[in-house]
């Protein structure tokens, strides 16, 4: 499976679940996380998308560590299972 397959997947899970999965790029700022996810209620999360068993690269850390610092949740999700659990977490529903 391709990291765009789990990405998409995410845009249409969190869609159905009633939130909005945002493309996040910041110009001049190379290793951002892929998505930045809303669910309601003020639940805010940044995601970066990998295909499965890959890991982030040594400036996509740093870019996590940055926004963990100021107390932002920020996820890896690898998986079709990873995003349905995600949903599950934060909107209350189990598929």
């Amino acid at each position: 499976m391709r990291e765009k397959d789990i990405e998409e997947y995410l845009r249409k899970e969190v869609k159905k679940a009633g939130g909005k999965a945002y493309k996040f790029e910041s110009p001049g700022n190379d290793g951002v996380p892929d998505r930045i996810v809303i669910f309601p209620g003020n639940k805010i999360f940044f995601v970066e998308l990998k295909a499965p068993g890959k890991k982030p690269r040594p400036l996509q850390l740093k870019q996590m560590r940055d926004l963990r610092s100021l107390s932002c949740e920020v996820l890896v999700i690898d998986s079709k299972h990873l995003v349905d659990e995600f949903i599950a977490r934060n909107c209350g529903q189990y598929y």
